[in-house]
């Protein structure tokens, strides 16, 4: 899916996989669109299911090849429930954390949301970023994702996206959006936004 422009900024964000889920509208400000929405590569997938087809084909043998007798109830309800206990743990669990993790690039800031039966949500403006990086293994690059730092101004500097899908195009994308609030028209925090571009160029503040 690509985008003509982000709205107000005439930025042309290059086409990048997007995840065609819903993002609770409250968390958005008026005025803020949402440019990116992915989760987290599908390859961390493979394994939950990997682990499934595994445990179906353990219980199907069991069935088939399980002699007769006294013991093979017994047996089988072990074995079952040792299946059903790998299935929750190894399968289901992990596929819950990659469907709760969120990675949502807006107009004004990065989201970062996590947790399954918790939650837990950062957001960094994007005026306060002040440097990102991307990382990839070997077999990320054959998957094509990778690992995206991105370091902003205050307490929590650093943050770290894992399994980046298209993580080359995401990181442009990050980079036009910080660009394009850098270029936005001063407003009523100038003073703020000078202080962190003195910052991003090395400079003290006052200089």
């Amino acid at each position: 899916m690509s985008w003509d422009g982000v709205s107000g900024y005439g930025l042309r964000v290059r086409s990048v996989l997007e995840v065609p889920v819903a993002f609770p509208e409250d968390v958005l400000t008026e005025d803020e669109h949402v440019v990116l929405h992915l989760h987290p590569h599908w390859k961390a997938l493979v394994r939950p299911v990997a682990v499934m087809v595994l445990a179906v084909a353990v219980v199907v043998a069991a069935l088939v090849l399980a002699p007769d007798g006294a013991g093979r109830a017994a047996a089988l309800v072990v074995l079952g429930g040792a299946a059903l206990v790998g299935v929750l743990w190894f399968a289901l669990w992990p596929a819950l954390v990659w469907q709760a993790t969120h990675y949502l690039f807006t107009s004004e800031r990065v989201l970062i949301q996590q947790g399954v039966l918790s939650r837990d949500r950062r957001g960094i403006p994007l005026t306060r970023v002040t440097d990102h990086a991307m990382q990839q293994r070997l077999s990320e690059r054959l998957f094509g994702c990778g690992t995206l730092t991105i370091d902003s101004a205050g307490e929590r500097g650093r943050s770290v996206l894992v399994d980046v899908p298209q993580v080359g195009r995401v990181q442009t994308t990050l980079y036009e959006l910080v660009e394009a609030q850098y270029d936005r028209p001063p407003s009523d925090d100038a003073e703020p936004r000078e202080a962190l571009t003195e910052a991003r160029d090395g400079r003290p503040s006052g200089e």
